[in-house]
């Protein structure tokens, strides 16, 4: 999984971002969000994310300024959001380092486009760079590529358990034991490649889920949070605001206007 960090002070962007697009689909984590430069300078630096989505315009450190002093110390692609009005300078952006950039309003469909090429171009990067690591090895590239697999293997198993049954009862301890490892050792990994705990992600995915079954206007907020594998109510709200700042009922109404 590739790591993204996302940068932008507008909330409601921010986590329309985080939970209107399937991530994990496209081979994605959010691993981290932040809300001004400076901490999303702090979070690529702790984080070290594959890609960084940022805006221009944020408070205490711009965007441009935050990813020219996080490229001296790190390589990532990066994508910035940006009006139509700040067009000429995110143009400009791109000859200091800027990957690309894309227009607000963001455009869904455009912005998944460019994610599965960037997804290909930093995968496509990342064996020629094992290839060149192991040049003088008598092991060829599809082995270390298969090795690589080998080891995260396990997360990606993890990962797929919860997008297939995010709506049921599901457990680290669980999901371990089917594999025949400890629970231990899948959180250690899973934290490893993900950048976030398995309850965690869980957690994300099953709000993912819930604020698209939202969006469709088609279920009452109780039976979406049956739907995503939560059995308490008010536990759903609870966690649905941790991670939107909204509650449901808050992103029903903001989503009719």
């Amino acid at each position: 999984m590739l790591k993204i960090v996302i940068v932008e002070d507008e909330d409601i962007i921010r986590k329309g971002l985080a939970y209107t697009i399937d991530w994990v689909s496209m081979g994605y984590v959010i691993a981290g969000e932040a809300a001004n430069g400076e901490e999303g300078l702090a979070q690529i630096r702790a984080l070290h994310p594959d890609v960084v989505i940022a805006d221009i315009k944020m408070p205490k450190m711009d965007g441009i300024t935050m990813l020219q002093e996080a490229l001296k110390e790190t390589r990532f692609k990066s994508l910035i959001l940006t009006s139509y009005a700040e067009f000429e300078f995110a143009r400009r952006a791109i000859s200091l380092g800027v990957t690309d950039y894309i227009l607000k309003p963001v455009d869904e469909e455009k912005l998944v486009e460019t994610m599965k090429l960037l997804h290909s171009e930093i995968m496509k990067g990342k064996e020629t760079e094992l290839a060149f690591e192991n040049k003088d090895s008598s092991l060829d590239l599809e082995h270390y590529i298969e090795l690589a697999q080998f080891q995260n293997q396990y997360v990606m198993g993890a990962i797929e358990e919860i997008r297939k049954n995010y709506g049921e009862k599901i457990s680290i301890e669980a999901v371990a034991e089917d594999m025949g490892i400890s629970a231990s050792y899948l959180s250690r990994k899973f934290k490893d490649i993900t950048g976030h705990t398995f309850l965690d992600f869980l957690n994300k995915y099953r709000v993912q889920q819930a604020v698209k079954l939202l969006n469709s206007g088609q279920y009452k907020v109780y039976e979406i949070s049956d739907m995503t594998g939560f059995s308490d109510y008010k536990h759903f709200c609870s966690v649905f605001k941790k991670y939107t700042l909204k509650s449901p009922t808050g992103f029903t109404k903001l989503r009719d206007g």
